[in-house]
């Protein structure tokens, strides 16, 4: 493993020489719940910084091609200065650090940010299909119900000390597809998948929309709508305030134009409860297979929101699923 990660560690030196940037001090800046690591690059001249991405466990190439799209758009994704997709390295413009998490916890305006973030939204929404990129997977149908299955997979076990039987797997299965199958329809457009605090940065020297940065985008695909507005404001690592939740949402609907507030309501509704599912059943991925405890504080906050969505009527087959085999006893992992 120090062979290993020596060897990267060389690899990555190579990759920045090569870029222009071999007189730079390195620091590590940061990692995530993925098998990134990101590191800043320093000299006297400016900052960038480094995605080391190891193949075959991550490919940058969705990263650029998004981020050029999104940048094309005239949102603020990074500039994308080098590319070594063999090796899983990229040279990035450097944003800074002010993500909305740090805004947050210092006690810049809430309903500031998340306005500034919604209003991100409705750019995209007011691209039309020029917000699409070509070739993306849509987040939709089955893809939906299959990311889903992380709960009874990972969550399931962790709090009965029991794999699913496959009965419970099949009829899990089908009441996530009866709900999907009656998700309202909407415009398709290009769905972000992590638009949340973390990854969404304060860049007061840009104007409108270009004043909030943009990360982590290279799991984007096409969906409905309502999923990164959802994902904004049912934030699994902070408490949103029901307040500005609703102006947000209301906020959406007039600047987007959306026609049918309830039937929005629906698909919203279960789009929230299959990526509360998914992060439910990730959190303790996170930590049995890949040892990153950090997560499993906010469950308590993800089986609430869950729970807010499964409220909802068009969520009523899974809910009983839930009710079935997650009593409230069981929603909660020590």
């Amino acid at each position: 493993m120090v062979d290993a990660d020596a060897a990267r560690a060389e690899a990555r030196r190579d990759f920045v020489a090569r870029a222009g940037w071999g007189d730079a001090v390195e620091s590590l800046l940061a990692g995530d719940a993925s098998f990134r690591t990101y590191f800043r690059l320093r000299r006297s001249s400016g900052a960038a910084v480094v995605m080391d991405a190891p193949p075959p466990l991550e490919d940058v190439r969705p990263f650029v091609r998004i981020g050029r799209h999104l940048s094309g758009l005239g949102l603020s994704a990074p500039d994308i200065h080098a590319v070594d997709a063999d090796r899983g390295f990229l040279l990035l413009e450097d944003l800074g650090d002010d993500t909305y998490a740090r805004a947050l916890d210092r006690g810049d305006d809430e309903r500031s940010l998340y306005a500034l973030a919604t209003d991100v939204l409705v750019h995209l929404a007011g691209c039309g299909k020029g917000a699409l990129v070509e070739g993306l997977v849509a987040y939709a149908g089955d893809t939906l119900v299959e990311a889903a299955m992380l709960l009874p997979e990972w969550y399931l076990p962790a709090a009965t000390g029991r794999e699913a039987t496959p009965d419970e797997l099949h009829s899990y299965r089908d009441a996530w597809g009866a709900c999907v199958k009656a998700l309202p329809p909407g415009s398709s457009t290009l769905v972000l998948r992590d638009f949340h605090k973390d990854n969404l940065l304060v860049l007061p020297g840009r104007a409108g929309v270009r004043a909030c940065g943009l990360l982590d985008f290279q799991d984007a695909t096409s969906g409905h709508p309502a999923y990164d507005l959802m994902s904004l404001i049912e934030d699994a690592r902070r408490d949103v305030s029901p307040a500005v939740r609703e102006a947000m949402i209301e906020r959406y609907s007039v600047g987007a134009g959306v026609a049918d507030r309830q039937t929005f309501a629906a698909a919203y509704a279960v789009l929230a409860a299959q990526r509360h599912a998914r992060v439910i059943g990730l959190f303790v991925r996170l930590l049995r297979r890949d040892g990153k405890p950090t997560y499993l504080p906010h469950l308590p906050r993800v089986w609430r929101l869950f729970d807010q969505a499964l409220a909802h009527e068009a969520l009523t087959p899974l809910r009983r699923w839930i009710d079935r085999h997650l009593p409230p006893s069981a929603r909660t992992v020590a």
